[in-house]
């Protein structure tokens, strides 16, 4: 047993031993957990990721003639200002008031320049007051030009994470990276065994006031993290899914931008890279276990983000190793697999920590309180329910199959009154689609049989669907209509753009506005 005033007293004499996670798992391996924890005082870990719940404070300090904001921009991006008359809250996330840069310069890229000293535009307005007359700012700031900027993240350093990937028909763009159709590709985003909660899965160690390296600099731990979770599925002692997580903050003015970065996830939106190490000292053999976990013992869970609902379906498990491997298998298949954080940055960050330490640069710090140890995350209650694809009143399906003449379609289309049919084989499963413009099309061009003409990679719905996701896919293709398919893409139906609009305004039973 060792105590954290005993460790932190080797550092200042220059004898404490300090190694990276990715040593310790070596040693752990080597000489079992006992030798481990009396050889080695303290475990250094990093991560290097995309941490969209992120963000800064920043003080502006008073004009003359002082002015009380209420609207602030920096470089176009809106801060919240709702904090007494010169303070603003930037998040990582939000996006460009300019609708030409929109999602390509957000909050983490104005993060990010203020770290890289450049000057940024500060706009603000004000509706005046006796004691702050002034209604309108414009002007340039910089980290030397102002008071105080202070990350604060809300939800930093998830303690595991799924992994991504989409069985639908269509490319995804989402939080995760772009998402190709039919499990074309996985993405996953953690540091495996240099992760930090992965290496303190019952934050023994790990609390509030903990000394951390955030961004280059030394930052703190203010407490658990939103969406803080305990009750995650365990094996070889972590979570195999979304479980603890972290709040850090950190002195703007001391970070490094070779540890941050603003980065914008295509047609998602702006998200921050930030760099974060937290030190584990090796208390006792228990500890000493924990942080040699390896990559293939951190068992992970690829969802399927195709399904847009909150509870997503589980593909298959996997771990850490198999992932860094650059693939794995899914149905048969072999899939590329991809990080969205930099492994060799965040070995880096390790490794920095450690140097740290080992100058006696760095002490640890004994938490003041522990992380909670039961802790779960509750949804939003919407108390107006989503209308869902099943619900729409719809008429009979008409079908048609690949071998069917266009002349017997188009007499389908009139005598039923109706643009669109699915095409299907003979068990119903949806092979296709073609449209009225699809015929005419064909009849301008001699064409003659279905199969020539009719659309093979069709945009569906499907019956579990909310209503208003169905009317974005619709809107993001320009399309007039989809097929409702079931679980086994069987036709169970077709919604249309026309359908959709007849519900708007309506009211439901219930009385409230759809």
């Amino acid at each position: 047993m060792k105590t954290i005033e005993e460790i932190n007293q080797k550092i200042r004499d220059g004898d404490a031993v300090v190694v990276t996670a990715a040593e310790m798992t070596r040693i752990v391996a080597e000489n079992g957990p006992m030798d481990a924890a009396k050889e080695v005082d303290v475990v250094t870990t990093g991560t290097f990721g995309a941490m969209c719940s992120s963000g800064a404070f920043l003080n502006f300090g008073h004009s003359d003639p002082p002015i009380k904001m209420s609207r602030t921009y920096l470089n176009g991006v809106e801060a919240y200002s709702g904090l007494a008359a010169v303070d603003a809250y930037i998040g990582a996330t939000q996006p460009n008031r300019d609708p030409d840069i929109g999602l390509d310069y957000g909050g983490s890229h104005v993060i990010e320049d203020l770290i890289r000293g450049k000057e940024v535009e500060l706009v603000a307005e004000a509706y005046g007051t006796d004691c702050y007359p002034l209604k309108n700012v414009e002007t340039l700031i910089s980290l030397e030009t102002i008071n105080q900027a202070v990350m604060v993240n809300p939800r930093n350093c998830y303690q595991n994470y799924a992994v991504a990937v989409n069985s639908t028909e269509e490319t995804l763009y989402t939080y995760m990276g772009t998402l190709l159709p039919n499990y074309g590709n996985v993405t996953y985003s953690s540091a495996g065994e240099l992760s930090p909660l992965l290496n303190d899965p019952y934050f023994q160690t790990i609390g509030v006031g903990t000394r951390i390296f955030l961004c280059g600099a030394e930052g703190y731990i203010v407490g658990e993290g939103t969406q803080h979770s305990t009750e995650a599925e365990r094996r070889n002692g972590v979570p195999v899914s979304p479980s603890g997580t972290l709040m850090l903050k950190g002195n703007m003015k001391e970070m490094d931008p070779e540890y941050v970065r603003g980065a914008t996830m295509p047609r998602y939106g702006p998200t921050l890279y930030v760099g974060a190490g937290i030190p584990i000292p090796v208390l006792n053999e228990d500890i000493a276990a924990s942080t040699g976990i390896s990559d293939e013992d951190i068992v992970c869970r690829v969802i399927d983000y195709g399904v847009p609902g909150r509870s997503r379906p589980v593909i298959k498990e996997t771990n850490y190793k198999e992932l860094r491997s650059g693939k794995i298998e899914i149905n048969g298949m072999e899939v590329p697999a991809s990080p969205l954080s930099s492994i060799r940055r965040a070995l880096k960050i390790a490794e920095e920590l450690k140097s740290w330490i080992e100058r006696g640069d760095f002490l640890l710090t004994e938490p003041v309180k522990r992380l909670p140890s039961r802790s779960a995350t509750r949804p939003l209650e919407i108390r107006r329910p989503s209308i869902m694809v099943r619900e729409l009143e719809s008429k009979p399906v008409i079908i048609t199959h690949q071998e069917d003449d266009l002349k017997d379609v188009a007499r389908k289309m009139v005598d039923n009154n109706i643009n669109h049919i699915p095409v299907v084989d003979s068990e119903g499963v949806l092979r296709g689609i073609v449209t009225s413009w699809d015929i005419a099309d064909a009849v301008a061009r001699g064409k003659r049989k279905l199969r020539d003409i009719m659309t093979r990679k069709v945009v569906v719905a499907r019956e579990n669907e909310p209503v208003d996701v169905v009317a974005r896919r619709i809107d993001k293709y320009n399309i007039s209509g989809l097929p409702i398919v079931d679980d086994e893409n069987r036709v169970k139906g077709i919604v249309t753009a026309e359908d959709i609009s007849r519900l708007i305004g309506k009211v439901d039973k219930r009385g409230e506005s759809i």
